[in-house]
């Protein structure tokens, strides 16, 4: 499991990272990347972290692309790799696992192994969610209720799904659009998990009063949060840990109804039509790094996929893990997600 420390490793950016294994070429050198990502992935500061690390190792650079949430970014991914005939990017950092049903129809990525990607075989299987090895895992968590405890007490807040329908939270929850966001689509396959398909949509009509919104990323709900607009919204198990680290601030606290959360993970592959594999490949390897992985817990705000990877104490104390996770199988979900997205749609957004 992941381990904790009372200081948080830092990374030796400028040690030269000797221990990656392979020397920078002169070839490499002058190399440049490209990574489409989520944009909390660049926000939030990780790819500075994976960007010097990988200059160390490799002498090549790295170019972020990120406009949005996981989800549009990977449409972005297809749609522009359709419209060109060729790939606009080397690597994709970002897909979540119930999108693997988009990646594998499109036939997005290339299929790896621990040959190519040593660090692989670190990873636990239990959250490897690829059987065709093209998505390779590198940070997972849980999705949660988050609320704003200045403005909704504690004893005040939903601590069930039964609760939070209650006519007394009327236009306070920001929801996220599982089209677009892959916190909103784990938030809507949470509630098939717990209602099944025969009472989910049931469960969203009684649920849609209480809705002030449904935003098309995280990012504006919880700027939207952050405002003050509503007391609730869809976000992340960790968000406390954040809050009191970042801000110093004991406000957002963690809902995770009936001791429960829904388990995402998120994985990273190299893109089909690359011209620069051997990097790819190389970038993957850094990234899943105990070095690297250790700064996922303060940047990312998730949990490394590597356990090898460490983080400081107080941290640990401060993300809510949830006692009894839901997920759904990555095949189930492959197989249903959009007639499920259909339904939610005809349901939630119907006048």
């Amino acid at each position: 499991m992941l381990k904790a420390s009372k200081y948080l490793v830092l990374i030796a950016l400028a040690a030269g990272f000797i221990w990656m294994g392979s020397a920078v070429s002169l070839s490499q050198q002058g190399s440049t990347l490209t990574v489409y990502t989520y944009s909390s992935f660049v926000s939030y500061g990780m790819a500075d972290v994976v960007a010097q690390a990988f200059k160390s190792a490799t002498g090549a650079d790295i170019r972020f692309v990120a406009t949005s949430d996981s989800r549009a970014m990977l449409s972005r991914l297809i749609t522009e790799r359709d419209a060109r005939g060729e790939a606009p990017a080397d690597v994709f950092v970002g897909v979540e696992v119930n999108d693997l049903k988009t990646a594998r129809a499109h036939d997005v990525f290339e299929s790896l192994s621990t040959d190519d990607v040593p660090n692989l075989a670190n990873i636990p299987q239990e959250i490897q969610f690829d059987s065709e090895s093209k998505l390779i895992p590198y940070e997972h968590g849980f999705i949660t209720l988050i609320y704003n405890s200045t403005t909704l007490k504690p004893e005040d807040a939903p601590k069930t799904f039964q609760e939070l329908l209650d006519p007394k939270y009327k236009k306070s929850i920001i929801m996220i659009d599982p089209r677009t966001s892959s916190v909103g689509l784990s938030f809507l396959l949470w509630t098939i998990s717990k209602f099944g398909e025969s009472g989910y949509l049931d469960y969203w009509k009684q649920l849609k009063p209480n809705l002030l919104t449904i935003t098309d990323s995280w990012d504006s709900a919880f700027d939207l949060f952050s405002k003050g607009e509503a007391p609730i919204m869809v976000s992340f198990s960790t968000d406390h840990a954040y809050d009191l680290i970042v801000n110093g601030s004991d406000q957002i606290q963690v809902l995770a109804l009936e001791g429960q959360g829904y388990r995402t993970i998120f994985g990273a592959g190299i893109v089909k039509g690359t011209k620069q594999e051997a990097l790819a490949k190389q970038l993957l390897n850094i990234l899943l790094s105990p070095q690297v992985q250790s700064q996922i817990a303060e940047t990312e705000w998730m949990i490394p996929a590597n356990p090898n990877a460490q983080a400081r104490l107080l941290w640990f104390q401060n993300v809510v893990f949830p006692g009894s996770p839901e997920s759904l199988a990555a095949e189930d979900v492959s197989q249903n997600v959009d007639h499920w997205i259909d339904q939610w749609v005809n349901t939630v957004l119907s006048n």
